[in-house]
């Protein structure tokens, strides 16, 4: 999967002491990137939009 044109974001959850840091990416068609940002390099993992949206809504329902 081609994701070198991905806008990269920090999630407003990550720790702020740099120790559980979370990228997500969603500007491209079809597909959501979430990587580790101290590891920008490594994997990737890669959701289809509306498994993404389940995902965030049930996280969010948790909390």
């Amino acid at each position: 999967m081609d994701l070198t044109r991905a806008t990269w974001r920090k999630s407003t959850r990550s720790d702020n002491g740099g120790s559980a840091c979370v990228e997500v990416a969603d500007n491209l068609a079809g597909v959501v990137g979430v990587r580790d940002s101290k590891d920008r390099s490594g994997p990737v993992l890669t959701f289809g939009p509306d498994a993404w949206r389940t995902f965030v809504a049930e996280v969010a329902h948790r909390r």
